[in-house]
């Protein structure tokens, strides 16, 4: 088969990606190196992280905009490249408070590839689906290696060169984006970006009652899995006394069963309901959070991962259950609007867990998660038992 652009633009679509993955979860593993050298706490780089997540989750939605009035092209290698450079600036950091700041840009650039990279596959592919699951899985890729490679680099030579291992993976991937994609006119060149944003649409969304419940889910879940995601490397480090190359390869664990199963969370929200499916990977989160707290021994804890991977692949039931309430020409405008919108108001799961952790310790901190998730599946058991169709 002739190789087409459009699968050089696949390609370099899910590099961008894993770029922008592997670029936010290199912080994770070295949280205790950081600490250590800035004499600085958890709650205190739960702060950083939250902004990064906070500022990555801002630039969801205005990323559209502003592809269509300066290309899809240059959104993507300023996410790209900026990627590689913010990292840059967190590894030069001479104080904890610019590795914040780095920390936001970070961020902030990253978060401008995923709508803008998505819309543009959409145009050019037929089969949609199948080119934006290949896209996506650039982000479990990312999970695996990032870990790992980011671990094994810090064990030996410290925190700061293993950080800068998202430079040396996203500018040479940046110079193949600004090579191998076309560049593209915008869109609305000269259509002021504000004239682009419907803010009756905007409230016509949002207070509708089937998103407003799927939001709270949202909000939910999303502020657990940032909370996992910025400290599980940590909680590993410092509760169970693993080495950081074994917490490392455990959480690059975690994300690989999280890209492969939540495929099968999708299958069931389809055949069996959105909410049996989210409830599923509720109890199964909480499962795995247990197992974790609990375990006396590595395999254990190797298990307990799995359940929580398992679980936090909630995305392929909480999303089609947003979309059910949008009609297709909603889709596009409404879902980044969503994903801004919860993964603001989810920022603060870093914060809080890393700040439970300093005061209270890793069985409060994460049973706070255990809590939260108890509280989805209240929501959605209220849902169905009293029938209110939301």
């Amino acid at each position: 088969m002739r190789w087409q652009y459009r699968t050089t633009v696949l390609s370099l679509c899910t590099l961008a990606l894993f770029v922008t993955v592997f670029g936010r979860l290199a912080l994770s593993p070295v949280v205790p190196d950081i600490a250590t050298e800035f004499h600085t706490s958890n709650t205190l780089i739960g702060v950083a992280l939250t902004g990064m997540w906070l500022a990555y989750a801002l630039t969801q939605f205005p990323s559209g905009i502003l592809a269509d009035r300066f290309g899809d092209r240059l959104l993507i290698l300023v996410s790209v490249g900026g990627t590689g450079l913010t990292a840059l600036v967190i590894v030069a950091a001479p104080s904890f408070g610019v590795f914040v700041l780095g920390a936001i840009l970070l961020g902030a650039v990253a978060g401008f590839h995923y709508s803008v990279g998505t819309a543009l596959l959409t145009r050019i592919y037929d089969g949609i689906g199948t080119a934006i699951g290949i896209h996506n899985s650039g982000a479990p890729l990312a999970g695996l290696l990032a870990p790992i490679t980011v671990s094994w680099v810090a064990v030996r030579f410290g925190w700061r060169p293993a950080v800068s291992l998202g430079a040396l993976v996203a500018l040479p991937i940046a110079a193949l984006i600004a090579i191998g994609i076309r560049p593209s006119g915008p869109r609305q060149p000269n259509q002021p970006m504000r004239k682009q944003v419907d803010r009756a649409e905007i409230v016509d969304v949002l207070t509708r009652p089937g998103v407003l419940f799927t939001g709270i889910i949202a909000i939910i879940v999303e502020f657990s899995w940032q909370g996992l995601a910025s400290f599980l490397p940590a909680f590993f480090v410092q509760y169970h006394g693993y080495s950081q190359t074994l917490a490392g390869t455990l959480f690059a664990v975690y994300f690989v069963v999280q890209g492969i199963l939540q495929i099968g969370v999708g299958i069931i929200a389809d055949r069996f309901g959105r909410d049996i499916a989210i409830s599923i990977c509720m109890v199964t989160s909480i499962t795995g959070i247990g197992l974790l707290l609990y375990s006396a021994s590595i395999a254990q804890s190797a298990v307990g991962i799995v359940f929580l991977g398992l679980g936090m692949g909630w995305g392929a039931a909480v999303f089609p259950r947003f979309m059910d309430h949008l009609n297709e020409g909603e889709r596009s405008f409404g879902f980044g609007l969503f994903r801004t919108v919860y993964m603001v108001v989810a920022a603060a799961g870093s914060i809080v867990v890393g700040f439970l952790a300093d005061q209270y310790g890793w069985i409060v901190s994460l049973n706070f998660l255990v809590a939260l998730l108890t509280i989805v599946c209240c929501l959605i058991a209220g849902n169905t038992l009293f029938s209110l169709d939301y």
